[in-house]
């Protein structure tokens, strides 16, 4: 697995989640991160992307409530989720175009992360 989503769980209306997407040691560079969402029954959408010097996008939904971040450091990106609804429930996953271990790029995604917010 290149990329490990976690954070999610069960929140209220209202609540807060931070969701974080880590990448593996065979991963050497890291280009644009984003976060995707889907809902049960629904096509996957992005929610927000980010690129290697943090320049952000966001999908008309969050707004304002969600913030995308990342730590190059440590190869690593962030979904703050604030003022969470109940149409927030979905299954989200971490999308990076990198490379592994030098050789070329590619996308990854990662396994997925369940956020369910209740009313």
């Amino acid at each position: 697995v290149q990329l490990q989503a976690c954070g999610g769980g069960l929140v209220q209306a209202g609540g807060s989640l931070r969701l974080s997407c880590a990448t593996s040691r065979s991963i050497s560079s890291v280009g644009d991160m984003a976060w995707y969402r889907q809902a049960p029954g629904k096509q996957r959408e992005l929610v927000a992307t980010i690129t290697s010097s943090g320049s952000t996008t966001y999908a008309g939904f969050t707004l304002g409530r969600f913030t995308i971040s990342r730590d190059n450091a440590k190869k690593t990106a962030y979904l703050q989720m604030d003022n969470l609804k109940p149409e927030d429930t979905a299954v989200y996953y971490c999308y990076a175009r990198a490379q592994r271990s030098y050789t070329n790029w590619a996308n990854y995604w990662g396994q997925g992360t369940e956020v369910t917010v209740s009313s």
